[in-house]
């Protein structure tokens, strides 16, 4: 089976998603955002997976881009190939859905909780969401119109269901090496005007990585066999 990555250069890390798809049998092929133009058609693809990024939706300079990724992101749920959003990918779903993204109530960088709506219960089990997950974000997605809202922290959404697509903000990919990538270099900057330590980051992350991976597992099984096969259970 063939699984779209939409990432950055540099960034096509899926992390735990992709060990837990490639167990399954999936095979990826790597989406650049910098080279959209080149993209291949979705012809043959059975998921597509759109990671996080360092971008904005709504920066001005990176509009084109943003926006081939949202087309595509349509294309897909016309055809019925199941989506998995991350972060930016979430952000980028909700806005391909019809939805917005504005400034976080509050930035998130580290390990969360993640809430799970009470009444999604019978959509989505607890232990789905809870968490702690890796959080790393200063915008926020709204649920659109028509999508059905999982789980959510203080800072805002952090899962929404839409048919076959599953927009998250949290990211239960994150393993230690993806976060040490984003918390070195230009990251330790950014870390330290948060007051966060970049080796207190990455000591929380040894921390929670086994039971992280488990929860990324079960995460994906479930978004295989309910959401992607269109087997969402209704109230």
């Amino acid at each position: 089976m063939r699984a779209a990555l939409i990432a950055n250069l540099n960034e096509a890390d899926p992390g735990f998603v992709g060990r837990s798809l490639r167990r399954r049998g999936y095979a990826f092929t790597d989406f650049l955002r910098e080279q959209h133009a080149q993209w291949p058609s979705l012809d043959g693809f059975d998921l597509v997976v759109a990671l996080g990024s360092g971008w904005s939706t709504y920066w001005d300079h990176v509009a084109e881009p943003v926006q081939a990724e949202q087309f595509l992101m349509q294309e897909a749920m016309a055809r019925n190939i199941p989506i998995l959003g991350v972060c930016f990918g979430g952000q980028q779903l909700s806005r391909a859905l019809g939805g917005v993204v504005t400034k976080a109530q509050s930035t998130e960088i580290g390990w969360f909780s993640v809430e799970n709506m009470p009444e999604m219960a019978h959509i989505a089990p607890k232990v789905l969401f809870d968490g702690p997950w890796m959080q790393w974000h200063y915008d926020s997605f709204s649920v659109p119109l028509g999508a059905t809202a999982l789980a959510q922290s203080p800072a805002g959404p952090q899962a929404f269901v839409c048919g076959r697509a599953l927009g998250l903000q949290f990211h239960p990919e994150a393993t230690e090496s993806i976060v040490n990538m984003w918390s070195s270099g230009d990251g330790v900057e950014e870390l330290s005007g948060q007051g966060i330590d970049a080796e207190d980051l990455l000591s929380a992350t040894r921390i929670h990585q086994s039971e992280s991976e488990e929860r990324c597992d079960a995460l994906i099984d479930w978004f295989l066999t309910t959401i992607a096969q269109g087997h969402m259970p209704q109230g």
